[in-house]
């Protein structure tokens, strides 16, 4: 599987996922092109230096003189331009979630009123189209983003001094559950535009998935810093057509608990967004019955379900193990219709296929198929593996047709 890596350990800007995405191989001329056929603005593409490292620099250059734009402006010069279908889809959307970002942190509750300021204008226009159009022509399977530079300290713009990461940045990250961490610069490492781009493309991921790199592309920033001021982008062949994911593990002893709040637990666990849990009999010092309850999480759950584990055991304390890239395969259920003894009945079946739609595992739904026991008389082992057995024989000549 051919994917494409961010990791942004110098921040993300607009420019500098552009830059990164035409030193990957992404067709200057034709982005050009399309950049300043969509906006009123020229572009001037170059190499240089930071710090060591050769980046390409990307300038947009705009008019002097440049009104900001209110959303639905945005929106109408993005359709005006006749883009690609792709390309008019992402920017559409990376647009939406920097209005649905200023929106909320704003309190305006109408997105046809709301008014943008920097990112507004035809620099960030050309910086998005620009970028989308690049990273749909690298022809990746999958793009991947590791946990972002947002800088600290504080910032002036239109709106005051703000923090870092601004409000809408900080929006924006939260709606795409991008990982980001704070960094020694005193300044903006991430602008909004940049954000939203990465939250439009990329799935968070904490590494590096593992595989054989293919080539390597920096984009230049404007900013001098301390270290090299680019945008590190690198498309890889993954070792496995797996999925990487991100979760954490959560861990706890509990004596002197009865099964029936055990049973309880498992169940709000799982309601509550648990991954997985697990209670295993376990035996404590002096010889005490117990049990370990073990729970797979995605990270942003961690905090409220180790809560609830602690209010409902009375255990003081829950391990959580160092977040882990894992890997998984892409599910989905799908409605069976089957014969069983004459009867035709109906199932749901999981699908399980690696990110090239190759088909993995084929699992018939349990509760589905042991209805159909009850009603038909025949054992629910039986009912499970005739449904798998269709399911494997319509599914099977589709694999290759599913990519995720």
């Amino acid at each position: 599987m051919r994917s494409l890596i961010f990791n942004p350990f110098s921040g993300a800007a607009g420019d500098m996922i552009l830059g990164c995405t035409l030193n990957l191989g992404a067709d200057r001329d034709n982005v050009k092109e399309l950049i300043e056929a969509s906006a009123p603005v020229s572009v001037d593409i170059k190499e240089v230096v930071k710090k060591g490292i050769k980046a390409t620099d990307v300038k947009i250059n705009v008019p002097e003189r440049e009104h900001s734009r209110t959303y639905p402006e945005l929106v109408d010069s993005i359709k005006e331009a006749k883009l690609p279908s792709r390309v008019e889809t992402s920017a559409l959307d990376i647009f939406l979630k920097m209005a649905k970002a200023e929106a909320s942190v704003h309190g305006v509750d109408d997105l046809e009123k709301l008014h943008f300021h920097e990112v507004g204008q035809s620099d960030a226009l050309a910086d998005v189209i620009g970028s989308s159009a690049a990273i749909h022509s690298l022809g990746c399977d999958s793009v991947y983003c590791t946990p972002i530079n947002v800088g600290s300290g504080i910032i002036e713009c239109a709106h005051g001094t703000l923090p870092v990461p601004a409000p809408a940045t900080l929006e924006v990250l939260s709606k795409g559950k991008l990982y980001f961490r704070g960094g020694n610069e005193q300044k903006e490492l991430l602008t909004p535009t940049g954000a939203a781009i990465l939250s439009h493309f990329a799935r968070p991921v904490e590494t590096f998935p593992q595989g054989r790199v293919i080539s390597i592309g920096y984009g230049a920033g404007d900013a001098e810093l301390s270290g090299p001021n680019v945008f590190q982008g690198v498309i890889s062949e993954l070792d496995s057509c797996l999925i990487p994911d991100m979760i954490e593990v959560l861990e706890t002893n509990a004596d002197d608990v009865s099964g029936e709040v055990l049973g309880n637990l498992f169940e709000e666990l799982l309601a509550m967004g648990a991954r997985d849990v697990a209670i295993i009999p376990a035996t404590m010092k002096k010889g005490r019955p117990a049990h370990i309850i073990k729970v797979i999480a995605k990270p942003e759950d961690s905090v409220k379900l180790a809560r609830k584990i602690i209010i409902e055991t009375g255990s003081l304390g829950v391990r959580v193990m160092p977040a882990r890239h894992r890997l998984m395969a892409a599910r989905n259920i799908e409605m069976l219709k089957f014969e069983l003894e004459g009867q035709m009945y109906e199932s749901a079946v999981k699908i399980a296929r690696d990110s090239e739609g190759i088909l993995l595992n084929i699992s018939a739904e349990f509760e589905d198929c042991k209805k159909i026991a009850k009603t038909s008389g025949i054992p629910v082992k039986e009912v499970m593996r005739k449904a798998e057995e269709v399911a494997r024989k319509e599914f099977q000549h589709s694999q290759g047709q599913h990519k995720t």
